[in-house]
């Protein structure tokens, strides 16, 4: 069975990031580029079902410009078998995002696909249910288990009210919560191996033409600094501030 890994190439999560002078976007021109953190562990996931025998082969694929092929060489590294690179926008919608993926797993024909359940850039988390809906496949979203018995998934999810065990027929779509696996360390001679590994690219254009953006960013500001705390004498004076000037009492 093939398992396909959607990656995404964001800021690194350390990287504190702010707003251009004109307030047009946001300033990442020298910023750090890294996996999506939850993608990571969405590899490590499949690398560690393939190397139980569950799969056959891990195939990464990212979307974006040239420099999108560096995230893909960091999931080779973790074991990934190839890649395939996506040549696009480093910005889309989840929309035009699912529809490519949808395009490649078509041409793929993955048993089991394996995503973040959101990137940390624009934490839309929206591209998982928009792609099974696509390839009409059932999906499990934040999933903090995984068991994998032949034809038959099985997750543990993570809910508001609790946790959800739910199972269905592959192929499905899964997306990773924090704590479905934690990321092998990569060293740098797996990095280096992971240069000889094949990377196919593809053309954003050709596998869903005529994308356009629906949504545009009006302006972009940093949030406000946040006022030095109060060192109040006793409880009646925190009573009076909570009830008379931040009225939540």
């Amino acid at each position: 069975m093939k398992i396909l890994v959607a990656v995404k190439r964001v800021v690194d999560y350390n990287v504190k990031v702010h707003a251009l002078a004109d307030h047009s976007d946001v300033d990442i021109a020298s910023a750090k580029m890294s996996m999506n953190p939850f993608d990571e562990i969405a590899v490590e996931m499949a690398v560690r079902l393939r190397e139980a025998g569950k799969a056959d082969e891990v195939v990464a694929v990212s979307i974006g410009p040239d420099k999108t092929v560096d995230t893909l060489r960091v999931a080779m590294a973790m074991g990934a078998d190839r890649a395939v690179h996506v040549n696009g926008p480093a910005r889309l919608e989840p929309i035009a995002v699912a529809k490519i993926l949808a395009e490649v797993c078509r041409r793929e024909a993955p048993g089991l696909i394996l995503m973040g359940k959101q990137a940390v850039d624009n934490d839309a988390g929206q591209v998982p249910q928009m792609l099974s809906a696509m390839l009409d496949m059932p999906v499990a979203i934040n999933a903090s288990a995984l068991e994998l018995e032949g034809s038959r998934v099985t997750v543990l999810r993570e809910t508001d009210s609790g946790l959800l065990r739910v199972a269905a027929d592959l192929p499905a779509v899964v997306s990773a919560d924090l704590r479905l696996a934690e990321p092998r360390y990569v060293t740098l001679p797996k990095m280096m191996k992971a240069k000889k590994k094949p990377v196919e690219t593809l053309e954003a254009e050709a596998l869903a033409p005529g994308l356009t953006e629906s949504l545009s960013i009006v302006e972009v500001i940093d949030p406000p600094a946040r006022a030095a705390g109060v060192k109040l004498d006793n409880v009646d004076a925190l009573i009076d501030v909570l009830r008379n000037k931040l009225k939540v009492l």
